[in-house]
C-alpha cells in the first residue's frame, strides 16, 4: 500500500519551495498595472502582452504541476508492480525524498537502501535547501558521492532514480554516476529512471523552466556510455517518462 499523499501536496510543495519566483511574478504584474496608465497606447500593447504571458505561464505551469503530481497518480507507481520479485532495492535521491517510504511499502521485504547524493557546493538551488528542511531524510539514508557509490559490485536487483538524476548538470559526472550504478547492479538487474524531458510538452508547460530538464538525446547518450540499454520507456503522462534500463547484452 502506497503512502497516502495530501490533496494538492505536489503543487503546494512547488509553491512552497519556489515562492520567490511567484513573489517576483506578482511584483512584475503589479508594477505593470501601476505603470500602464502612464504608457501610450502603442506601448500598452507590449506591456499587456508581457502581462498576459506571465499570467498564462504561471497558471499553466501550476495547473500542469497539479495534474502531474497530484491528479495523474504518478506517486502510485503502478509500473513498479512488475518488479515484485526484487530482493535488494536501492532508491537514490538528490536531497529531497518523497519516494522511499512509498517504495518501502511496495517492497516490504527488500531491506530498502537509500542513497542521497545532494552536495551543497554543486546543488545550490534554494528550493532544494527548503525541501530538505521540510522533509527529513528516510531513516538510514546514506549520503554518497556521485563518483563512488558505497556498495560492493552486483549487489542490487533494482535501482530507482525518481526525479533526481537531472540535478547532475555535468555530462561526465552523470555518466560516471550511472557507471557506478552499473557496477553495483546485478547482472540481470534493472534500473528505473523517472524524469521530465526537455521536449515540446514540457516547454508548453514550463516555458524556459524546461531547460532544467535534460533532452531525451542526452539521456540516451548517458545510458549508452554508462553501459546500459533501454528495455522500455513508460510514458506516465505527456510530461513524465520512466526509462527501464538493463545492462548491455542482457536483452531477452
Amino acid at each position: 500500500m502506497a503512502e497516502m499523499r495530501k490533496p494538492f501536496q505536489g503543487v503546494g510543495n512547488i509553491i512552497r519551495f519556489n515562492w520567490h519566483f511567484y513573489v517576483m511574478a506578482v511584483g512584475i504584474i503589479m508594477l505593470i498595472f501601476i505603470l500602464n496608465n502612464s504608457f501610450q497606447n502603442d506601448f500598452k500593447l507590449i506591456t499587456n502582452f508581457i502581462l498576459t504571458f506571465i499570467l498564462l505561464s504561471v497558471f499553466t505551469s501550476l495547473f500542469i504541476s497539479w495534474y502531474v503530481y497530484d491528479y495523474s497518480g504518478l506517486y502510485e507507481f503502478d509500473w513498479m508492480n512488475q518488479f515484485q520479485n526484487a530482493e535488494k532495492v536501492l532508491n537514490i535521491n538528490a536531497g529531497f525524498d518523497e519516494t522511499s517510504q512509498i517504495i518501502q511499502n511496495k517492497f516490504p521485504g527488500s531491506g530498502l537502501t537509500v542513497f542521497d547524493f545532494y552536495d551543497k557546493r554543486k546543488h545550490t538551488e534554494i528550493s532544494i535547501r527548503r525541501a530538505r528542511k521540510a522533509y527529513p531524510p528516510f531513516p538510514g539514508t546514506i549520503h554518497v558521492k556521485t563518483d563512488l557509490l558505497p556498495s560492493e559490485n552486483e549487489r542490487f536487483d533494482l535501482i530507482f532514480n525518481l526525479l533526481s538524476a537531472h540535478e547532475i548538470r555535468n555530462d561526465e559526472e552523470r555518466i560516471t554516476f550511472f557507471k557506478e550504478q552499473n557496477r553495483i547492479l546485478k547482472l540481470n538487474g534493472k534500473i528505473a529512471v523517472t524524469e521530465h524531458i526537455r521536449d515540446f510538452p514540457n516547454f508548453l508547460a514550463y516555458t524556459i523552466g524546461f531547460f532544467h530538464f535534460h533532452s531525451k538525446r542526452t539521456w540516451h547518450k548517458t545510458f549508452q556510455k554508462a553501459g546500459f540499454q533501454i528495455e522500455k520507456e513508460i510514458r506516465t503522462t505527456p510530461f513524465i517518462s520512466t526509462f527501464i534500463l538493463i545492462k548491455n547484452g542482457n536483452s531477452s
